[in-house]
């Protein structure tokens, strides 16, 4: 686990497969860069003669990069990119392509994630098998959840500039997406 005191940055990111936490320790006398992922050490680099620079590791199925810049004399600036994108642009880019619901269902609170360029479904973190059925006002994306059989709805909006809108339903009940992916 990280040192509380050796912390240089830390992001908490909300991704398809669920919240990730980063932490990156930087020492900046010696170099070192030890990047952890939910708590797992997943790369370490002791004694690098350069303060600066860049490394790469992944997040869940992510491709990710931290880029490390020198400020002034005495301060460094810490970028997390992720598939390529400053975590910034990588979120306006997830809120654009995906969905998300947080349905309680048989008393116990999920979250599911609809990928909108997939069409893969994601329950609590897990990808879901899914099977898709035209209808006469749009596609229904089927997947279970606790053992209830649920669909995701697609459904024309009538305006071009909105696109599609995208309802769970469960049990019979249709809900609206939350904006849970920012």
């Amino acid at each position: 686990m990280a040192n509380p005191g050796d912390i240089a940055a830390c992001w908490d990111i909300k991704l398809a497969d669920g919240p990730h936490k980063v932490l990156l320790e930087h020492g900046t006398t010696s170099g070192k860069r030890v990047i952890f992922v939910d708590g797992v050490e997943v790369l370490r680099r002791n004694w690098l003669f350069r303060l600066v620079g860049s490394e790469s590791f992944k997040i869940g199925k992510r491709a990710a990069e931290i880029e490390i810049i020198s400020g002034n004399l005495t301060s460094f600036e810490y970028v997390l990119k992720i598939d390529g994108k400053t975590l910034k642009k990588f979120i306006e880019s997830q809120v654009k392509n995906t969905r998300a619901w947080l349905p309680n269902v048989s008393g116990a609170a999920h979250r599911v994630v609809l990928d909108i360029e997939t069409m893969d479904v994601y329950v609590d973190g897990e990808k879901s098998d899914t099977f898709g059925e035209f209808t006469e006002s749009g596609v229904e994306t089927h997947f279970t959840m606790s053992g209830f059989s649920v669909h995701i709805s697609s459904l024309s909006s009538g305006n071009k500039r909105k696109g599609l809108l995208y309802h769970l339903h469960v049990d019979g009940t249709k809900l609206e997406p939350v904006n849970d992916l920012q």
